[in-house]
């Protein structure tokens, strides 16, 4: 069972020495003494808060007491803090500082490793746009998969079938970015045209843009015509 020391607004006085009034005071057969009296005044306070300072600083004390205040509202007693051996308070907080030190590495370690992993999916989302549109330019591709894929955003990029690089799901991405920033889209609905009917409206250029960036492969794999061909064959004579 802990040690109770009780913190107190009133004007206590110790029963023993008379010195008061006491911030802090121990009850010994209902008689009120200073934490000299009592033999705990070599003890220094912690107050709450931190859980992990706390346990390891009682842990290390081989003496120690739990101080609480009345809380008149509540009409109960609740803890403010403990109080432990000095000594045991240092080791205490050498081992939470070396803690968190750990911790910093390790959420360090932690953001160098999604910084990677999003400059590979970003890279890979790029990639798959152009697969799917290789009329789209390079450097646009890489914007869109960029905006598409931030974590934490919720858009298209960091959703499952994003992240799978469905094709549905990069298709989405690349239409809305075509919707933002090559029609008017954002002015009309700021100018209060409905979102569903603003899209309607901009279906058409929005598809002819798409389109053109969907040909680009079919123009490619297109066969030399005759003159093509025989003017090639003049070349290779």
């Amino acid at each position: 069972m802990s040690l109770v020391v009780f913190e107190s607004t009133k004007q206590i006085h110790c029963a023993d020495c008379r010195q008061g009034p006491l911030r802090r005071l121990v009850r010994e057969a209902g008689v009120p003494r200073c934490l000299d009296c009592a033999e705990l005044g070599h003890l220094v306070y912690l107050p709450r808060g931190d859980t992990a300072l706390t346990r390891r600083a009682h842990e290390a004390s081989s003496l120690s007491a739990v101080v609480v205040r009345f809380h008149r509202r509540r009409r109960r007693y609740e803890r403010m803090g403990i109080l432990v051996e000095d000594a045991a308070l240092a080791r205490a907080e050498r081992a939470c500082l070396a803690d968190a030190e750990a911790r910093a590495r390790r959420r360090e370690r932690d953001r160098l490793r999604r910084a990677a992993e999003d400059i590979r999916f970003t890279a890979a989302f790029a990639a798959e746009i152009l697969s799917l549109f290789p009329g789209c330019p390079a450097d646009r591709a890489r914007a869109i998969a960029a905006h598409a894929s931030v974590r934490g955003s919720g858009r298209v990029g960091r959703s499952a079938a994003g992240r799978a690089l469905d094709p549905p799901a990069v298709y989405a991405a690349v239409r809305a970015a075509v919707r933002h920033l090559d029609t008017e889209y954002d002015s009309l609905l700021m100018g209060g045209v409905p979102r569903f009917a603003a899209r309607a409206r901009l279906a058409p250029r929005i598809d002819a843009i798409l389109d053109g960036w969907r040909a680009a492969s079919d123009e490619d794999d297109a066969p030399a015509d005759a003159s093509g061909a025989s003017g090639a064959s003049a070349r290779a004579s």
